[in-house]
């Protein structure tokens, strides 16, 4: 992830205090290296001043490829020179307000000439509200707080946006008859968000899946025994068949740049492509980035793929039961988990009975390691699409009985279940949701307002 990180100035003091430059470029310099420290690389540049000056930065910034700008106020600069440049940019905006000193009181005057940016900062965020330009601020001292944690975190919620607006998500057998509450027209995603939804090409999917090679199923087959344990309730030619048809997705979804995909288990068999429901490949694709959600939940899917590219312990979740008495709920689903977030590793086994349109499918189940994070449920709402953000603990259970499904054990931040289940039913949250790990609620705000939506938090 790329910053351009703008320091914002007033030509005034080069003329009348061209003596400060030394401390303040000393500044913004340590403040780059803060970022670097974090992972975030960082564009830089030359103090702005006057609005030429910010036009060719912020495009420089764009030029570089940069996802985000960082601004900075080195002191005091004139909101009407930077604001034409931060309005038009597509760019996602994350405001720092720090200074490079900690306690002012015991200071002396001496230090106002450097540490007055806050009122730049103030001028700037009228403006950018003025003109719903949506932005995220981050306050403190810059070594003295998690101000530029926060900010880093705030860009990775900036990644996420801009890239659920270039999803592209495919659906294996199309979406299950009469579930509603995720169902979107493709067109009105496409024209709200920017992203694409459609059905797969089962003819290609078929292709390409008859021409998997037995030698490609027996390296798949080789790499997932270095990795996992086996059962032994693997019947070959059943389990042969689960890791052609997986392969065959991941082909399918590589090859045409598929950032998500979902699969409908009923209709998986004849006619869609592929013989048997993927269950492994839908983790191992979580694990390496790619969106999913089950039977045929595109929106899901979509924002799944986007999360997951900014946030990589992300995974699709479903809320199966409450647990009244401790205050938390089952998360779970038919076999379908990101591995990076699995707390056991998972053995390699038959499902066991087959509800699927194909042939016996093959999973590995795992429970859900402990950690906080964010639940996000998507939904269509009347006048457009709302955000649910639950901040919540995933908790860290240790052994438990559940050996044969995916689980994880979220508690919310709310008083209880009931307010839990209550407020997102109250809110229209549908059935499909997805945890990000380690994201916090400004940072998912944040995200769903890059977005144009609605945005609701629980807790």
């Amino acid at each position: 992830m790329k910053i351009g990180l703008l320091p914002l100035y007033i030509a005034l003091y080069d003329e009348t205090s061209p003596g400060a430059r030394p401390r303040m470029e000393k500044f913004y310099d340590d403040i780059a290296k803060a970022f670097e420290k974090r992972g975030l690389e960082v564009e830089t540049s030359a103090f702005c001043r006057l609005k030429p000056e910010f036009d060719r930065t912020v495009a420089a910034f764009e030029k570089a490829g940069c996802d985000a700008i960082v601004t900075l106020h080195i002191a005091y600069s004139p909101s009407l020179e930077s604001i034409e440049a931060l309005c038009k940019t597509d760019l996602p905006i994350i405001v720092l307000d720090t200074t490079d000193t900690l306690e002012f009181l015991p200071t002396g005057e001496d230090h106002i000439m450097y540490c007055h940016g806050i009122h730049g900062v103030m001028d700037m965020c009228s403006m950018l509200t003025r003109y719903d330009k949506p932005y995220a601020i981050a306050a403190g001292h810059y070594t003295e707080s998690d101000c530029i944690d926060r900010a880093a975190g705030l860009v990775r919620a900036a990644v996420a946006a801009t890239n659920l607006k270039k999803a592209k998500v495919t659906l294996i057998g199309g979406a299950f008859q009469g579930m509603g509450d995720f169902t979107v027209s493709p067109a009105e995603f496409k024209e709200v968000f920017g992203a694409t939804i459609s059905d797969a090409d089962a003819v290609a999917l078929g292709k390409i899946y008859d021409g998997i090679t037995d030698e490609e199923v027996a390296v798949e087959i080789e790499a997932m025994k270095a990795r996992f344990p086996f059962a032994d309730d693997i019947v070959e030619d059943e389990f042969h068949n689960a890791i052609r048809s997986g392969l065959a997705v991941r082909k399918y979804v590589n090859d045409n740049g598929f950032t998500a995909f979902s699969a409908n288990f009923l209709k998986v068999g004849e006619g869609s492509g592929v013989s048997s429901m993927p269950f492994i490949e839908a983790c191992l694709a979580m694990e390496r980035g790619i969106g999913y959600a089950g039977e045929g939940d595109g929106l899901t899917a979509a924002f799944t793929g986007a999360l997951l590219s900014a946030y990589p312990e992300t995974s699709f979740v479903e809320i199966f039961c409450p647990d009244w008495k401790n205050n938390m709920v089952l998360l779970s689903h038919m076999g379908e988990v990101n591995y990076r977030i699995g707390d056991v590793v998972p053995t390699i086994q038959s499902k066991g009975g087959n509800l699927t349109g194909g042939t016996m499918p093959y999973v590995g189940y795992t429970r859900m390691k402990g950690g906080k994070g964010a639940y996000i449920n998507v939904s269509r709402a009347a006048d457009g699409y709302k955000l649910v953000i639950a901040p919540s603990e995933m908790l860290s259970v240790g052994e438990d009985n559940f050996g044969h499904t995916v689980r994880g054990w979220l508690r919310p931040e709310v008083d209880s279940t009931a307010e839990f289940l209550e407020k997102l039913s109250i809110n229209g949250a549908t059935h499909h949701s997805v945890f990000v790990y380690g994201a916090t609620k400004e940072e998912m705000e944040f995200f769903g307002r890059l977005l144009g939506m609605e945005v609701v938090t629980i807790g």
